[in-house]
This record gives structure tokens, sequence and C-alpha cells, in this order.
């Protein structure tokens, strides 16, 4: 017997009806559906004995679910219900064949690299934000707050100087999320079974305006120079504004994110897809 616990993205009734017929499905074969969980609530999965958490939207939801159940190891199934579905692993008329494979043990969990984010206010020896660390399966984004204007932004590696960047931000991804905000800005594309951090310029206003790929262990550390503030973004959500002097520090997470495959598609079948390859 297992216990899945389902996250709904709210404003999808195909979601939330998703939800109750494969919760039906399992309830009928002697399993537990602990709860129906709106992936923007505060409590998140709380309680023990999940096995698996079935995320029933977009990427978006899919990044909700990952950031409340990789503190718990709890692997993640991704339904697409969404646009892009990069993250998500079965479309929704596969979903009670998904979970007939994950009770019956025919599956893989993918180890995917997460980041840790802390926010350090000005004149603080140590993180000072109540709301971090951040887990980040995705992104973190340093950037401008005013239309028309930039933000520079001094950069660290492992505790050494590297570069200020003058720039409308800076983003800095896992190889999970080198396909979505770091592919709109020109960032390398990598296997999301890779361990490494990717530091993308946002529309540089400087020569050097390339990607630059640290290994795991190269944290980073963003302060914000001045004289303009910043806000920080984690997986597409503002979580903190940041004064001049404030800084921001990326290393790798503590968790992986667990995140279920079946098997059925392959990294770069889906780029072909995405992007209308084709063999010439």
């Amino acid at each position: 017997m297992v216990a899945v616990a389902f996250v709904v993205h709210p404003e999808r009734p195909v979601a939330v009806e998703l939800a109750a017929r494969a919760g039906a499905w399992l309830t009928e074969r002697g399993h537990t559906v602990t709860k129906v969980v709106d992936p923007a609530s505060a409590s998140g999965l709380d309680g023990d004995g999940v096995d698996l958490a079935v995320s029933l939207g977009g990427d978006g939801t899919m990044l909700r679910t990952v950031a409340m159940a990789a503190g718990r190891g709890i692997p993640v199934l991704g339904v697409n219900l969404g646009q892009l579905g990069y993250l998500t692993e079965v479309e929704p008329a596969a979903l009670e064949d998904a979970l007939g494979r994950f009770v019956a043990g025919d599956y893989e969990v993918e180890e995917r690299m997460t980041l840790e984010v802390e926010i350090t206010r000005a004149g603080s020896p140590s993180p000072t934000d109540t709301g971090s660390p951040y887990l980040v399966l995705n992104e973190a984004v340093v950037e401008k707050t005013a239309p028309g204007h930039t933000v520079r932004l001094s950069a660290s590696i492992a505790g050494r100087p590297f570069v200020t960047y003058l720039a409308d931000g800076l983003l800095v991804a896992t190889p999970t999320g080198s396909t979505a905000y770091n592919l709109s800005a020109r960032g390398p594309i990598l296997s999301p079974l890779l361990r490494a951090i990717i530091v993308t310029p946002i529309s540089a206003h400087m020569l050097f305006d390339r990607t630059i790929v640290l290994e795991p262990h190269q944290w980073l550390r963003l302060e914000v120079a001045g004289p303009r503030p910043g806000v920080l973004v984690i997986d597409g959500v503002i979580v903190g504004q940041l004064e001049p002097g404030d800084a921001v520090a990326c290393r790798e997470g503590p968790k992986n994110a667990r995140v279920v495959s079946l098997g059925n598609r392959d990294f770069h079948d889906v780029l072909r897809s995405r992007f209308h390859l084709a063999d010439r």
C-alpha cells in the first residue's frame, strides 16, 4: 500500500477532476490518498508517510511541489497540464498507468541538483532574511527593479572577487533550470542530471556578457553594489527586495529534488519536440 499526495493547480478545473479520478482509482485498490495540496499553501506536505507527490499542473506547479517535497525526500511525479512541460513526466491520459507502475516498483528516481539561496542584509555578518535559505530547482535571479535602468552586482566565486556586473540582472541556474529562464537569456542547455552552477548575465551592459559554468562546490555571492536596489526571484516568485549592500549567496543545495522517471521521455527527445527540430 502506498500513500499519495496530489498537488493541484487550483485554477485549473481539469487538474481538480484528474486528482479526484486518480484518487478514486488508488482508493479502490487499497492505497491511501492523503490530501490534495494547493501549491500556494504555506502548510505544504505536512505530516509523515507520503510515498509519492503527484504534481497536476504545469512546470510552475512542479516547481512548487518539488520545493515542498525535497526536504522530506518525497519523490515527485509530474503530470503535464501546462504548455511546455520540460519538468513533467506524463500526460494526463497516462496517469493511472503511471500510478500503477509506481505501485509495482517499475520506475526510477532521478536525483536532480538543487541550489540553496540565502540573503544577507547590509552590515550583517550572517544570513538575516527570515525566509531563507530557499530551495531552488530551476534558478535564482537578482535583477533590476526600475525599467530603463540596470543593477550593479559584485560577484565572488568561492570567496574570491570575480567581477562586478552591470546588467538587467544575473541568473544562477541548475542544470534542470538550463531550459527555463536561462534558455531565454541565451545560456547553455545542460543535461538535467549533471551537477553544475550556471551563471548567465541578463542583457549585460559590458563587454563580458558570457555565461560561466561553475563546479557545484564553487558557491557564488552577489552583492548589490548600488546605487539602485534589486530584487531576488526564486523559481519565478519574488521573495525579497535587495538594497545596496545586501547580498545573495547561491550554493549547491543539501537536498536533491527526487523526480520520478518511467523511462518514457528522453531529455533530447523533449528538446527535439519543443524546438521542432528535424533531421536534415
